[in-house]
């Protein structure tokens, strides 16, 4: 993050006022997309860009907040209706509405936002904000939030207030994350465990994996319709279902023995949606046992079969993710390709060899910019601890999730 004495210095300056600091990391998800809302598992880790907030409080009900990130300041009444949606800041007023509600004393408070996530991308950038607002209003109001209990309340927050209804994946990972770490995550009991990205058997001399980024430049709106749709679509197949079996509340609950079974009965795009969530969610166990055992190559087949099941049975992809899953897959020393993300657009993630990545890289910026005209930013990303306080914040207790 950009250095906290900078953020805190131009918290001064705005708001002239001395702040409380916190940050959240990006996350990128490995495998495991559309799984998290339907109970299902996902293996997302930490990246090193974060949201970082200063916050200071108010008396008078408002909540003034100010992006850098859209060069933008916005002041709110706490107490007022909702604001047209699909703004920045709708994601910390509802943070604020939500802590409130939570039983936090908040009176108001100035907001300092500084966003290194690229918006839209697909990495987590609204979490890492509402996360980033809900630990410095917190500190602000002299509260310590166990690090589940703010997971849940991000998530409430951008349900409630953003109009996206997500899952709960992208503010536990900004929280729970580890350095050198995946998650893999069961949605639905909130067990997980720790999955090394480097760790197995002795391999040969540069092949361990690295997780390189692409992003395509094309950016996406999850609260424009299509992402609630896909949820939606899901709902509709488990209601079917449970007539046939009651026990039935979530996708989690079917196995894909039922599934075949009553699929003619579904419409056919609700089948295809249930299948692709099914599939997947035996990918993201069979990926992470990959990984734990040393072989990126099986993990990477895994990652091109989530692809293809996001792209046909979804139908979230689009070209320009195609299109860099292509390019990837056509460079010696990739392991694997897939969107990463809600879809729409955003980014692509690569499991590279590690000897391999400079070459990877240099190869799919260049053919992706002769084919588009515009050439990717690319990140090769390491995984990080989740949100805190900056170092030099006095840290506050946080409770953990259970760990299996």
């Amino acid at each position: 993050m950009a250095d906290s004495e900078a953020l805190r210095t131009e918290f001064r300056r705005r708001f002239g006022a001395e702040p409380s600091l916190y940050r959240a990391p990006a996350r990128v998800n490995l495998i495991g997309e559309h799984t998290d809302y339907n109970g299902g598992f996902v293996l997302p880790a930490a990246i090193g860009f974060y949201t970082g907030v200063a916050a200071a409080p108010r008396s008078d009900g408002r909540l003034r907040m100010h992006s850098t990130s859209f060069a933008e300041t916005v002041t709110r009444e706490l107490d007022a209706g909702p604001a047209s949606a699909a703004h920045w800041s709708d994601y910390a007023w509802g943070m604020a509405r939500t802590l409130r509600a939570h039983g936090l004393p908040l009176g108001g408070a100035d907001l300092l936002v500084l966003g290194e996530v690229p918006l839209g991308a697909g990495l987590g950038s609204s979490a890492a904000l509402a996360v980033a607002v809900g630990g410095a209003l917190a500190s602000i109001a002299g509260r310590s939030l166990d690090r589940l209990t703010l997971a849940q309340l991000s998530q409430r927050a951008e349900n409630d207030y953003a109009g996206t209804r997500c899952g709960i994946m992208d503010p536990f990972v900004a929280l729970f994350g580890r350095a050198g770490h995946a998650l893999c995550l069961d949605c639905r009991s909130l067990e997980y465990r720790a999955v090394p990205l480097e760790a197995g058997p002795p391999r040969a001399a540069g092949a361990a994996a690295r997780i390189l980024v692409c992003d395509t430049g094309v950016r996406h709106r999850l609260a424009g319709g299509e992402y609630n749709r896909r949820r939606e679509e899901c709902e509709r197949g488990v209601a079917a279902l449970a007539r046939t079996d009651p026990s039935i509340r979530s996708l989690r609950d079917v196995s894909a023995e039922l599934l075949e079974r009553l699929g003619p009965d579904l419409d056919a795009v609700v089948l295809r949606r249930c299948r692709h969530v099914l599939a997947e969610n035996a990918r993201v166990l069979a990926a992470a046992q990959a990984l734990e055992a040393g072989d990126p190559g099986r993990a990477g087949q895994l990652l091109c079969e989530s692809h293809r099941s996001l792209r046909d049975d979804y139908e979230v992809s689009c070209d320009e993710l195609d299109l860099m899953v292509e390019l990837a897959l056509d460079c010696d020393g990739v392991y694997g390709a897939r969107l990463s993300g809600g879809g729409f657009g955003g980014c692509t993630v690569n499991l590279v060899r590690a000897d391999a990545v400079a070459r990877c890289r240099a190869t799919i910026t260049e053919r992706y910019r002769r084919a588009t005209g515009h050439a990717p930013d690319t990140y090769l990303c390491t995984a990080v601890d989740g949100a805190g306080p900056p170092a030099d914040e006095t840290p506050r207790t946080a409770g953990a999730a259970r760990a299996p």
